[in-house]
């Protein structure tokens, strides 16, 4: 019997063939943290009697969430970090001055790579699997481990075979295959499994669906998501100074599947989750039909926040005006992000339509600041998690969408095809 992605990664990492369901611990690439999670570990890590980093180079630090500091609190958070990071000499620590959300920074920076196994303390660190990795968060106990020893132990999940065919309609992305996936299987259709997505479709993706796809895997209950490494993934490395060789791995023709999901994609229109889970998907015909007004309209996040959302978001707001009873913000990736769309004149448009935009951060993601939701508010937004209170008060509401939509839906006041 073969052997999938997920296994060839942890075989080469254990140094023998492992399968799903065995127990390993293995050599850990890259380990991350954010200004929320790193001080606990960084607790624990002293408290083991650790004074050094087992894996310097394979550690990274990104403060990203509440950055620049939004109160005492997060200040005295990313002191914690900060002081441990220039005690330990840390070369792969981003702060304000090279800022951006660590799973879209750390893929901008070269420091992920085919067939490593990446952990964070974040949940949607899964997202780095677009890059051929297998990729997945942990608690910040977890991560502590890895720094004093370098590796970690895994159950190697099976995996779900996730092949999307067809070709997908003007304005469908990969959030769109991701949303369309979870309404079909819910949010623990996948748990403790990895998702391998292929297909025709996944071919014809371009990097920023394939980490959107990837993004998003935790809100199915997936361990990981995964994609094999084909051209577009070398075009978009080739630009990068890798931290290590890539290994590129690709399952088996008779490699043992969990099961093997099929999901035709020609007819697919823009998904719309309604409140209050990812797994409430609607097509954008219904949301238009239900006549949704929308106070506020955010485009970012470690899901889609880069340079083709803000991008496709211009274009469509472009000479128009945000709704006046309506908000929209705008918060690029990453800096690298945030300069490229002010250089191609993205910004401008979105300004001159009425949109803020704002510097790299997490922030109205989870409600952390720079866009928290009032009473009874309703929003669209490109991001993960429509949680009850996830962006602000608990009676506030949130429908997920692409970001076309939701530029579109800035502009009408409510949710709109672009």
């Amino acid at each position: 019997m073969g052997l999938t992605i997920t296994e060839k990664i942890f075989s080469e990492h254990a140094g023998k063939e492992v399968k799903a369901g065995d127990i390993v611990e293995v050599p850990i690439d890259m380990v991350i943290g954010n200004d929320i999670t790193t001080p606990i570990s960084i607790r624990a890590f002293r408290e083991s009697g650790a004074k050094k980093l087992a894996n310097p180079d394979g550690f990274s630090i990104v403060l990203d969430h509440f950055i620049p500091a939004k109160d005492i609190a997060s200040a005295n958070q990313a002191k914690i970090s900060r002081e441990f990071a220039w005690e330990q000499d840390m070369k792969n620590f981003f702060d304000e001055k090279d800022m951006g959300i660590e799973h879209a920074l750390l893929p901008e920076k070269g420091l992920i790579s085919p067939g490593d196994v990446v952990i964070g303390a974040d949940s949607h660190t899964c997202t780095h699997g677009a890059l051929g990795a297998f990729a997945t968060g942990m608690g910040s106990t977890d991560l502590a481990y890895a720094m004093v020893t370098g590796g970690n132990w895994f159950k190697v999940p099976e995996t779900i075979k996730v092949i999307f065919s067809g070709k997908l309609q003007e304005h469908v992305t990969g959030k769109d295959l991701i949303l369309e996936l979870i309404r079909q299987i819910g949010v623990d259709g996948a748990l403790y499994q990895a998702l391998e997505f292929t297909g025709d479709t996944i071919a014809t993706l371009d990097m920023d669906s394939r980490f959107s796809l990837c993004n998003m895997a935790i809100e199915a209950g997936a361990k990981s998501g995964i994609i094999a490494v084909d051209d577009i993934t070398r075009e978009f490395l080739n630009s990068k100074n890798l931290a290590r060789k890539p290994k590129e791995f690709y399952s088996d023709p008779d490699a043992k599947y969990v099961q093997t999901i099929e999901i035709d994609v020609e007819n697919l229109e823009p998904v719309i989750a309604y409140p209050h889970l990812p797994s409430n998907g609607h097509s954008l015909s219904k949301a238009v039909e239900d006549q949704i007004r929308v106070d506020q309209v955010f485009i970012g996040s470690c899901t889609n926040g880069r340079l083709s959302d803000i991008e496709v978001a211009s274009k469509i707001v472009k000479g128009k005006k945000v709704a006046r009873h309506t908000r929209l913000i705008v918060t690029p990736a990453t800096q690298k992000i945030l300069e490229e769309a002010t250089e191609k004149g993205f910004v401008k448009d979105l300004i001159d339509a009425g949109a803020v935009v704002s510097n790299p951060t997490c922030g109205a993601c989870l409600g952390g600041y720079m866009g928290i939701l009032a009473d009874d508010e309703v929003a669209i937004s490109t991001t993960n998690r429509n949680f009850v209170g996830r962006m602000g008060a608990r009676s506030s509401k949130i429908y997920l969408s692409n970001s076309a939509v939701a530029a579109a839906s800035a502009i009408a006041g409510k949710i709109a095809r672009p």
